[in-house]
């Protein structure tokens, strides 16, 4: 990724709840309508990562769907899961 396009992504503020501190944060992909992020964000003094799927409506972004991982525990069992699943969304055989 380009410095010029990093610098830009950090300037850009995501358009989530003032009850969360984004800490960090990068975009996934970013059109007209949709916009994919993940960040990290904090509430209460604890942190999580969010990946945050916004529409476009009207000119304002609208949170369409957001998850949260909120421990280590939590990241095992997603990423376990999505390693398992991953072969058959880009048509590999499980070994």
């Amino acid at each position: 990724m380009s410095e010029q396009k990093e610098e830009k992504e950090q300037e850009e503020q995501l358009p989530v709840s003032s009850f969360y501190k984004v800490v960090d944060h990068v975009t996934i992909f970013k059109s007209q309508k949709w916009w994919e992020a993940i960040a990290v964000i904090e509430s209460y003094g604890k942190r999580s990562i969010a990946m945050y799927l916004w529409q476009s409506r009207d000119g304002k972004w609208k949170r369409k769907h957001k998850f949260q991982i909120r421990n280590s525990e939590e990241w095992e069992k997603v990423k376990k899961v999505v390693d398992r699943l991953a072969p058959k969304l880009f048509g590999s055989k499980p070994s």
